[in-house]
């Protein structure tokens, strides 16, 4: 089958080509620049605890911890001369990880480099693209001139994507809600390792606003907001905002510092209408634009190709379905917009003042939640969307009960005991391309696995877990936050969890199973109507315990046995089935059928 195009190669691109690999789905990558990246320090990103697991699980390596300067220790937040906030991180609240965009793109480059099933191919740049019924047809000009041949095609091409424009999607939304001025320094401040927030500092030219996050190497990220009316930034005034924030941190002198790097950042706010046009999809800034208020773009768009990848891996792997498909859209679009709604809300308050600023209760401490949560990652502005109403979502059924993890939220990572004994943290296991099924048994830990593998409720478990409708790994974890002993959890290959069951629910675990991989695609269904049964009462399984869909993968066309009146199927009516390779043959003319009959009338006749 030919491989996923993807037009694009920034983070978001890079990571979903890994991620593909992952699910051993071969990409290639168009990559419109020489394949190296401009090393800008003041263009950084922040990543929750979710974004950042994702993107070193592809890379194999982490980015650096407190120590090093890569997470930060706590966050700040003051105004004026007063703090309003302290935030301490630690194991129940992880620390974003802050690194330059170049070196998380190097990293990604570096594990592509290595991975046989990814191709980029620098300075090409679409500009034409067509589709069929079994794939896409892409070119590129460069040096080059190239036609390409795909299964799939994502634009990952940034904001002015040339696929949105080529699939005619409209992207909506408002230009430069926010401008700050950035600066990239090596200096020390006051407060090593803790990022900060000062509203309306005291000192003269503060402006309304300046944050302070720290990177690696003694590095320091300074962000001021600047005016709505887009205020000239020359760099005379930029060195002098630059002294005057140091000095009013550092008790009144100016502490020495090199200046590293500057720019100006705008914020926009834009959502596009589609993200799917049959087997072409939209993702990361091509899709979605926003980082007002502390929110971050990249951490929505590696969402994006997290979400994206096993889908379309399923789709490769075993032919297009479009429940499955469609859900990539309604799924993220619906987190995005509604990140960006609460977003929308908050700036009159924060930024206008006015009416609405009644409604917040505390006013100033309430300003300061609101632009924590952004930052931080928490609250309708930071923390990761929810499924909940996904059309993935399986049927409520009475076996269900409640954990620490609402359905359809990112699941806890617990430690558990992979099938081979060893004890991994479970989002290790996840991007692997098969569902994850969470045993919560307390006091396993305490006994080698060989003593309890096969024991208690564990066989009818793994048989349970065996005869799913996709692939799925079975692990034990000792507990699991909110839940009770022998339930049984249910997590997609993104880490999301699907349902909760209380005990081994067979049933209710495949049906749950089935709807989490978009329902049961039509051959599955046919193949479990000849079996007997299991694609119509819904217990996922007919004869003897047989998985319709791998079954129906595997498994050549063939007759059904023999049904009423000697016809070949066991539906009544139902076409025979005909070998691949036969032809049909002719049917004989209307003369030719008159003359039949009439012969067959006379030698009638003719007999006595």
């Amino acid at each position: 089958m030919d491989p996923v195009i993807i037009a694009g190669a920034g983070p978001v691109g890079l990571a979903l080509a890994l991620a593909l690999a992952r699910h051993t789905v071969p990409t290639v990558v168009l990559d419109e620049g020489p394949g190296k990246d401009e090393q800008r320090l003041a263009r950084t990103t922040v990543l929750r605890e979710d974004t950042a697991a994702f993107v070193e699980r592809l890379v194999g390596q982490s980015f650096g911890d407190v120590e090093s300067g890569a997470r930060w220790a706590s966050w700040r937040s003051l105004r004026r001369k007063q703090v309003m906030r302290e935030l301490a991180f630690d194991d129940e609240v992880p620390s974003p990880l802050h690194v330059p965009q170049h070196v998380l793109t190097g990293a990604l480059r570096e594990a592509i480099a290595g991975e046989r099933l990814v191709e980029i191919a620098t300075e090409s740049k679409l500009d034409s693209l067509e589709q069929d019924a079994s794939g896409v047809t892409a070119h590129s000009r460069g040096p080059k001139d190239t036609w390409w041949r795909g299964s799939y095609l994502v634009g990952c091409d940034g904001s002015r994507s040339t696929v949105r424009k080529l699939l005619d999607v409209r992207f909506p939304g408002r230009t430069a809600v926010e401008r700050h001025a950035v600066a990239a320094l090596r200096t020390e401040l006051p407060w090593p390792g803790e990022a900060l927030l000062h509203r309306m500092p005291p000192w003269r030219g503060g402006g309304a606003e300046v944050t302070g996050r720290p990177l690696a190497g003694g590095v320091w990220r300074l962000d001021w907001l600047l005016p709505p009316r887009g205020e000239l930034v020359t760099p005379d005034a930029l060195v002098l905002r630059i002294r005057e924030t140091l000095a009013g941190w550092c008790g009144g002198s100016t502490p020495p510092y090199e200046l590293l790097d500057t720019g100006v950042h705008p914020a926009h706010h834009r959502l596009a209408r589609r993200w799917r046009v049959g087997r072409a999809f939209l993702a990361g800034d091509a899709a979605h634009l926003l980082g007002a208020l502390g929110t971050q773009g990249l951490d929505e768009g590696l969402r994006d190709a997290e979400n994206l990848a096993w889908k379309l891996a399923l789709a490769w792997h075993h032919g297009p379905h479009d429940p499955l498909l469609d859900s990539y859209q309604a799924e993220r679009r619906a987190g995005v917009a509604a990140r960006l709604r609460a977003a929308d809300q908050s700036l009159p308050v924060l930024r206008g003042g006015g009416g609405l600023r009644s409604y917040v209760p505390g006013a100033a401490r309430g300003h300061d939640v609101l632009l924590t949560d952004g930052h931080v990652g928490r609250g309708p502005l930071g923390a990761p969307s929810s499924y909940a109403d996904s059309p993935l979502a399986p049927v409520p059924s009475e076996s269900q009960v409640a954990v620490g993890t609402e359905s359809g939220a990112p699941v806890a990572d617990v430690r558990v005991t992979a099938p081979d004994g060893s004890f991994v943290q479970l989002r290790e296991r996840l991007g692997l391309g098969h569902l994850l099924v969470v045993l919560v048994a307390p006091g396993t830990v305490v006994w080698e696995r060989r003593h309890w593998v096969t024991a208690g409720i564990m066989p009818r478990l793994a048989a349970a877990v065996t005869a799913l409708p996709h692939p799925a790994e079975l692990l034990v974890a000792e507990s699991y936050p909110g839940a009770a002993a022998h339930s049984v959890l249910l997590v997609r290959p993104d880490g999301y969890l699907v349902t909760a069951l209380s005990g081994v629910r067979p049933a209710e675990l495949y049906a749950a199973a089935e709807a989490a991989v978009g329902g049961a695609r039509p051959a599955a269904r046919e193949r479990g109507k000849q079996a007997g049964g299991g694609g119509e009462d819904g217990d996922g399984e007919g004869k003897g315990g047989v998985n319709f869909r791998k079954e129906a993968r595997e498994q050549p066309e063939r007759p059904g046995p023999p049904g009423p009146a000697g016809r070949g199927g066991g539906d009544r009516g139902a076409p025979r089935a005909r070998p691949r390779h036969c032809h049909r043959a002719a049917s004989p003319t209307l003369p030719e059928a008159r003359n039949s009959r009439r012969r067959s009338r006379r030698t009638r006749a003719r007999t006595p």
